[in-house]
């Protein structure tokens, strides 16, 4: 198995209120959970494979509490990834080359497809958005703590990015259409944080 790395910013909005309680092991707030996830990599390497600046989203479904149903998922993998990079980042987000993908892989029940899209990964003072051609778009912003500070997560049992707190963010838009799916909302839960995931 190829030694491999990845670090950089990871990224959330769901149908949530926030926070989502689906990060506290308990169910989603209508009962089910639509979610953009997605992750851009600032470095990372599967063994001779360089990734930098590359992008890897999920669109995710669990139609009841995350941590006891199956989770219906579909992979884009950025556009400007070339065969090699797409490989890499296939073997890792399917849990195939362990770590903690590895771990997320094991609550997903059906993969509805696998494609390639255009993604575009900003993060601005306290926004943070995505967007992927014309399947998906979600932009999120931190809501404001005591004296309008950063509201964070730590140690929760859900987590995307273990060793990293969660910002806490609502969305202002939030649009996925693709593989039979759609959903649209806004102001509901976002989350985003670094993240510092490795294999073998």
């Amino acid at each position: 198995m190829e030694k491999w790395q990845l670090k950089g910013n990871y990224f959330e909005a769901c149908n949530c209120e926030t926070a989502c309680p689906c990060v506290f092991l308990s169910a989603p707030t209508d009962g089910e959970c639509t979610a953009l996830v997605a992750w851009h990599i600032e470095q990372g390497s599967f063994g001779e494979v360089k990734v930098d600046g590359l992008n890897v989203a999920l669109a995710v479904h669990s139609p009841g509490h995350m941590a006891k149903v199956k989770w219906k998922v579909a992979l884009y993998l950025d556009e400007k990834a070339d065969e090699a990079q797409r490989g890499a980042l296939t073997q890792i987000f399917a849990g195939q080359a362990g770590g903690h993908p590895a771990m997320l892989a094991s609550h997903i029940g059906e993969v509805i497809g696998v494609k390639t899209a255009p993604m575009t990964f900003e993060a601005s003072g306290r926004k943070r958005s995505l967007r992927m051609g014309n399947i998906a778009e979600a932009t999120i912003e931190n809501i404001d703590g005591q004296g309008g500070a950063d509201v964070t997560i730590s140690n929760h049992p859900l987590c995307i990015a273990p060793g990293h707190d969660a910002v806490a963010a609502r969305s202002t838009e939030v649009r996925y259409e693709d593989h039979g799916l759609s959903w649209k909302f806004s102001e509901k839960n976002g989350f985003h944080s670094p993240f510092n995931y490795q294999g073998a």
